[in-house]
């Protein structure tokens, strides 16, 4: 289940920006709003001279996307047509009353886009952290050999961590959500796992948080084809590097959605000595998949009519080969046989991993144990924001990267171990 299911827009990096014919008319900054379905992505178009010519670039800040060189059919001082073939996607626009008024395609399907002078705004983040830290991070590397990654990632000692002590700390592994991110876990400009990180530093608890095969520093391994027990192998690479550091004490994992489901394969396997559970999933994926539909398609006005058969017979079930995975496969195992001490928690209003369905599955089917906590938090969504409806849209409005109650409980539980 991709944190954020965009059908239309899937916007990647190109080398290179085409040159068109010099005009000044429109040189500048244009940004606008373009809504897909039930969710809307920032889009930044950059017109600026450069040696007698008009290079255009495009952004998607929501999505991490900058620089993006695309290819002019037409402009003039009143118009313009670009398009980025990789993506297969246009924009075609004229001037109307100082605002570019156009429509975006791709892939057949075609969306009113407009824009307007200016950038977006500068969002609010406050609780990404700032220098300066009162605790040491190391930039380091580790191998999954058997699929050639090499994953980048951040080590994160606690406060006033001494190596020469024998009292050593826990240390957590970091598993993102699914889809290609960073090891902040970036979104909607939110770095979630930066922030946890940063929180349980202070807390006398060190992580290790990377970036996903094939993104930022991270280099090889196959993403096209990968699914969930590829990625598994990347992180169980992760968490056999921390072993062998031989600094810590108790090695743990905290997974966050598909991160969770990857984190409950540990725990049947005896691979981890603990787990933190963010709305991760309980139920097969195809359940998970039709409830999740359903309940955006519900919340965004739309019929609500999504099927488990419909869910199966969908064509990015049949061309994605992590969907086609991830819709057959079925966590009850894998959580029934996790032994270790696990904190499993969601948010009643998540939209994506609905609490209800697999809170519920997840409370029913840990082994019995004093240490586990299963705990749901009202009014939070998928991310752990406090919000209204929960709806994938609101992310990216809210200030609040994660709630501070859900930090706190995750530093307090492991502590307590």
């Amino acid at each position: 289940m991709k944190k954020i299911i965009f059908l239309l827009l899937a916007l990647v990096a190109l080398t290179g920006q085409a040159q068109v014919q010099s005009t000044t008319a429109l040189l500048g900054t244009w940004s606008g709003k373009l809504n897909v379905g039930p969710a809307s992505l920032t889009l930044v178009l950059h017109l600026e001279q450069a040696d007698g010519y008009v290079v255009i670039t495009l952004d998607s800040p929501d999505q991490g996307a900058k620089g993006i060189g695309t290819f002019k059919e037409f402009l003039s001082d009143d118009s313009l047509a670009i398009k980025v073939e990789q993506i297969g996607m246009t924009y075609r626009a004229k001037l109307k009353d100082g605002k570019l008024d156009g429509t975006f395609s791709q892939n057949g399907v075609k969306i009113p886009l407009v824009l307007t002078r200016g950038d977006v705004a500068e969002v609010k983040r406050p609780q990404n952290p700032q220098p300066p830290f009162p605790y040491e991070t190391e930039e380091v590397t580790f191998r999954n050999e058997k699929d050639g990654a090499t994953l980048a990632g951040t080590l994160t000692y606690p406060v006033d961590y001494d190596k020469q002590s024998k009292n050593k700390p826990v240390v957590v592994l970091f598993v993102s959500g699914s889809g290609q991110q960073n090891r902040d876990e970036e979104i909607f400009n939110h770095k979630p796992f930066f922030v946890i990180a940063d929180y349980l530093a202070r807390q006398g608890i060190a992580t290790l948080r990377y970036d996903d095969r094939a993104t930022g520093k991270s280099t090889g391994g196959d993403v096209k084809n990968a699914t969930s027990e590829d990625f598994t192998r990347d992180a169980l690479a992760g968490l056999e590097f921390l072993r062998q550091q031989k600094k810590f004490s108790k090695v743990g994992v905290l997974g966050h959605s598909e991160g969770g489901l990857i984190a409950f394969m540990f725990g049947a396997k005896k691979q981890t000595d603990f787990i933190v559970s963010l709305a991760g999933p309980g139920v097969k994926g195809d359940t998970l998949l039709t409830a999740q539909n359903n309940r955006i398609m519900s919340l965004s006005g739309l019929p609500a009519t999504m099927t488990v058969e419909k869910c199966r017979q969908q064509q990015d079930v049949q061309e994605m080969p992590w969907l086609r995975w991830f819709i057959d496969y079925d966590p009850t195992n894998n959580i029934r046989s996790t032994r270790c001490p696990v904190f499993a928690l969601n948010g009643d209003l998540d939209c994506q991993v609905i609490a209800s369905q697999n809170l519920t599955a997840i409370r029913q089917l840990l082994p019995k144990s004093k240490k586990n906590l299963v705990k749901e938090y009202p009014g939070l969504n998928h991310l752990f924001q406090h919000c209204t409806t929960g709806i994938p849209t609101e992310y990216g409005e809210i200030e609040e990267t994660i709630s501070p109650e859900v930090l706190q409980d995750i530093a307090s539980w492991i502590k307590g171990l």
